[in-house]
């Protein structure tokens, strides 16, 4: 069900879902602009991208498709490779760099929840829910080693030379191939694999 729909016919639950996927987003790509900035390219700094608010994230076509579908995207963060100090090194680490904020995310709205568990607080609980939720779907989706994907970029810093030039060369077509497995329910057990590790990071620190 396209978040439209839900707006109209639960609009409280509307917002409890639009606020943690929206940040969710944004944090994810701030964190890329951040390591980036960290590790030798100011790139996403001067562009004026790391910030939280959200009109400078927001992508026009990713945000109808996320009021349509349920499923959309912000622009990502502008980093330029070539100005990090350490390509290989900077590559995996700018890269792993939102899936690790949504991780931590998620992590802390489980904690959160834990800590208040004998308190009634409604909707924030569902808020803390759904961003534990979002968080783990957006990391656990960004895994899968597509080109764009944070995944293939992780795995471009480990592969040699000539491998990590042939990955590239999907990365125009990346979408349409990731969109047509998914809809094919190819990736489906990818996810969820990506996921349960996920959540198992989490619960051996949060028993």
């Amino acid at each position: 069900m396209g978040l439209i729909q839900l707006l109209f016919r639960d609009p409280l639950t509307f917002l409890l879902l639009v606020i943690p996927l929206l940040y969710s987003i944004i944090i994810h790509e701030l964190a890329h602009g951040w390591v980036a900035d960290r590790m030798g390219d100011p790139t996403a700094k001067w562009l004026g991208r790391l910030t939280l608010n959200p009109m400078k994230h927001l992508d026009p076509f990713g945000t109808i498709a996320l009021l349509i579908f349920g499923f959309g995207w912000a622009k990502p963060v502008p980093v330029n490779f070539l100005n990090l100090r350490d390509l290989r090194k900077g590559m995996i680490f700018v890269s792993a760099a939102g899936i690790t904020a949504n991780t931590i995310l998620a992590f802390i709205a489980f904690l959160l929840m834990r800590l208040t568990q004998d308190y009634d607080l409604g909707s924030l609980h569902t808020m803390l829910y759904f961003t534990a939720r979002v968080n783990i779907m957006l990391a656990a989706f960004n895994l899968i080693p597509i080109p764009p994907l944070d995944g293939s970029k992780i795995l471009m810093g480990f592969l040699p030379g000539e491998l990590r030039y042939q990955l590239e060369r999907l990365e125009p077509f990346g979408m349409f191939i990731i969109l047509g497995l998914l809809y094919l329910g190819v990736l489906n057990p990818v996810i969820s694999l990506f996921q349960s590790i996920i959540i198992s990071i989490i619960r051996l620190f949060i028993p």
